[in-house]
């Protein structure tokens, strides 16, 4: 499509390039796109006049954009230069104090050693999490939140129930037999909260106190 500007070095409408396009091995269904994808590149330019638009390139135009983007990547690559330089002068500097050597070595040991341990307590703290005072008195509190939360619904159930039975007596019969199907038999009652102690050793020298 370049060519066909360069060739005549005259101004196009974009129907006239469709017709011109195949002659080049374009189809004209893609004419448009390929005319398009050279603008935005700045290999075509393009203008309007009065209700048409006109498409035009010379290749003194092409010229110039490459010039621009050789300059453009000549900046580029002064700019890569110039900060691997710097970030070769970095790590110079960071090299120094940090030769091989036997204390060197030594105080990576130490630190290896420290990190592992680190990781093992780290570990074993994970291990008593469960008798954590805060994460207990968390549970306890989410406990004591489902066991009121439960008997309320148990409360609203009887008074569901009472309401049934004294708005439908005729049906005592088929309400018992639906209770029964959803659980709620002669034993359904409130539950009752027992007292909540941590488990084991550990939450027992907690709550006591001892380290």
């Amino acid at each position: 499509m370049l060519q066909i500007f360069y060739d005549s070095q005259d101004f196009f409408l974009l129907k006239e390039l469709e017709k011109l396009g195949p002659k080049k091995g374009v189809i004209s269904q893609s004419v448009k796109d390929v005319i398009q994808s050279l603008v935005d590149d700045d290999l075509v330019s393009k203008d309007k006049i009065g209700t048409s638009v006109y498409f035009w390139s010379l290749p003194s135009c092409a010229g110039n954009q490459l010039r621009n983007v050789c300059r453009k990547l000549e900046d580029d690559l002064q700019s890569s230069k110039k900060r691997l330089a710097e970030l070769v002068e970095q790590c110079e500097t960071l090299k120094k104090g940090r030769e091989e050597s036997d204390e060197r070595e030594e105080a990576l040991g130490e630190l290896k050693a420290i990190e592992q341990k680190y990781n093992e307590l780290k570990d074993e703290m994970g291990q008593y999490a469960d008798n954590d005072p805060a994460a207990f008195e968390e549970m306890k509190k989410s406990i004591e939140v489902a066991h009121a939360a439960a008997n309320r619904w148990t409360d609203n159930i009887f008074t569901l129930r009472q309401w049934c039975g004294n708005n439908f007596p005729q049906a005592k019969e088929q309400l018992e037999h639906l209770y029964n199907e959803v659980g709620i038999t002669d034993d359904f009652d409130y539950l009752e909260l027992a007292p909540i102690v941590p488990q084991g050793p550990v939450g027992d020298h907690i709550l006591e106190g001892n380290p």
